[in-house]
């Protein structure tokens, strides 16, 4: 497990929409966008169905999250580009844990929970490495 710094932890908390990459049985990717929040030192997302993102964590529970940053970088020998944050890591689903966590993930996106969530899923991911564009690469 690898603890995200905390450059790393406002990127993600920043508000900015998640592309969550999961694996089809196929092997080809499954790309969908995903509200996120940390919880602790794990990354959180909720689901309302058991949707493909869901059956795919279920099978095969690697996970690869990107999430743009609102700072570009300094540029250098390359003209400045988007910051951005990948996340590596390892899912766990976790059946009828929505309504608790509906409140934290909302609020991460200026957003109250609404009324009456249903029970549905919450993916818990623990970080295995970070890469992509910023302070939170070595």
């Amino acid at each position: 497990m690898t603890t995200l710094s905390e450059a790393a932890r406002a990127v993600v908390e920043s508000g900015h929409l998640a592309h969550v990459v999961t694996l089809n049985a196929d092997g080809s990717p499954q790309v969908s966008c995903a509200w996120i929040a940390m919880d602790g030192d794990e990354l959180v997302m909720m689901h309302t169905a058991e949707h493909v993102k869901v059956r795919n964590l279920r099978r095969d529970p690697r996970v690869v999250i990107s999430i743009e940053s609102e700072e570009r970088s300094e540029g250098g020998i390359h003209p400045p580009f988007q910051r951005y944050l990948v996340i590596y890591g390892t899912a766990t689903i976790v059946e009828g844990a929505a309504p608790a966590l509906a409140p934290l993930i909302c609020a991460n996106y200026g957003s109250a929970a609404p009324p009456n969530v249903p029970p549905g899923y919450v993916t818990r991911v623990t970080v295995d490495r970070v890469g992509g564009v910023g302070p939170w690469v070595h």
